[in-house]
């Protein structure tokens, strides 16, 4: 079932989302060559908590998992898509790409939100996959307001994405979110204008592309959580939490 929120819940979600986006700054300025995925884990959970919010990744279940996931915050590292599960042997090392991707629950609603940041002196190719993935992000932002359709979202970061020679993963989409971690609808990153349900006024999605250098085959690894590469080539991840409105879609993680 696809839920619309009310006016007070959008303006919970927007002050838990400006909270989240300044919490994954922070951690994202942490990034460096020799320290640890746990220790970004473990920064994420202190500043949610000192926030007054609960991570909402920690002790989560899904179906393909055979464990809860571990952590605040999940760190993938070049051919991880999502979900890579920090750890204290996952040390950053120049030259590296990192998908950071954290979720919060604040006065019981929840907004999500990922970032990819190089380590250090990064490769051409990896300026360029992160530049793209973002921008996509940007691009499905624009199409999407009242009455457009799910496909124009997903053309629009699809077509920006395959023009600047990369690919989408295709099995792996954004949701909803805001009463949950995950709702109704998937929002797939692929897609045709005009087709697909039509937006509405209320309607909250964590929107997140991922760009991929490979052709955006992704296997799931056996800890039952992290995606990768089939080719084992670079990938890049950007997330936002926005709210469906009449003339236009609003950022609630900045």
């Amino acid at each position: 079932m696809i839920t619309t929120k009310t006016l007070k819940e959008i303006e919970i979600l927007s002050e838990g989302g400006k909270i989240l986006a300044s919490i994954l700054d922070d951690v994202s300025s942490k990034v460096k060559a020799g320290i640890s995925t746990k220790e970004l884990d473990a920064r994420a959970y202190n500043l949610i908590k000192k926030a007054g919010g609960t991570p909402s990744f920690l002790g989560y279940k899904n179906r393909d998992a055979k464990s809860a996931f571990p952590a605040s915050l999940c760190v993938s590292i070049n051919d991880e898509v999502v979900h890579g599960i920090p750890s204290d042997d996952g040390i950053l090392k120049d030259g590296d790409i990192v998908g950071l991707d954290l979720g919060m629950e604040y006065k019981k609603l929840f907004t999500d939100m990922a970032v990819t940041v190089g380590v250090g002196k990064i490769s051409e190719k990896a300026k360029n996959i992160i530049s793209v993935a973002k921008k996509s992000l940007s691009e499905g932002i624009n199409a999407i307001k009242e009455g457009a359709f799910l496909g124009d979202y997903g053309f629009a970061v699809q077509s920006f994405i395959e023009k600047a020679g990369f690919n989408v993963v295709r099995i792996l989409v954004g949701h909803g979110v805001g009463y949950s971690v995950h709702e109704d609808p998937d929002i797939p990153n692929y897609g045709r204008k005009g087709e697909g349900m039509r937006f509405k006024g209320g309607m909250i999605f964590a929107l997140e592309p991922m760009a991929c250098d490979g052709d955006g085959g992704v296997f799931l690894d056996g800890n039952g959580w992290t995606w990768k590469t089939k080719d084992g080539l670079l990938s890049a991840h950007f997330e936002l939490t926005v709210a469906v409105e009449k003339n236009e879609c609003k950022i609630l993680t900045k």
